[in-house]
C-alpha cells in the first residue's frame, strides 16, 4: 500500500495539540494498515525516525436529528487513529510546527 493512502489526515484535537510538544503526533489511519506500514509510511512522507506507533479504532458516534417528517437516526463512520511518537534526536513534522 501506498504511503499516502495509509496517511489519510492528521487528528487535531486538544489532546493531540498537548503531545505536539513531546514529538507525539496523532494520525487518522487506513482502516487495514499496521503498525509497521504506517511506521514506514510516516518516515517516508515527512522524513522522520519513528520510535513507536500506537493503533485504535474509534467507534462512530450515533446522531439524532429531529425534523418535521420525524425523528432521523444516523451514525459517523468508524475510523482508526494511529498515535506515532518520534525519537529524541529526530526533527519534528514541521506542519505540526505552525499548529503550538
Amino acid at each position: 500500500m501506498e504511503a499516502e493512502k495509509i496517511i489519510i489526515k492528521p487528528l487535531l484535537t486538544e489532546k493531540s495539540y498537548a503531545g505536539i510538544q513531546n514529538k507525539v503526533y496523532t494520525f487518522v489511519v487506513s482502516k487495514n494498515a499496521g503498525k509497521v506500514e504506517i511506521k514506514k509510511a510516516v518516515e517516508k512522507l515527512f522524513d522522520v525516525k519513528v520510535d513507536k506507533v500506537n493503533t485504535s479504532v474509534v467507534k462512530g458516534h450515533k446522531k439524532t436529528q429531529n425534523t418535521k417528517a420525524g425523528r432521523t437516526v444516523g451514525k459517523t463512520s468508524d475510523f482508526k487513529k494511529a498515535i506515532v511518537t518520534l525519537k529524541a534526536d529526530s526533527k519534528s513534522i514541521a506542519f505540526f510546527d505552525s499548529l503550538s
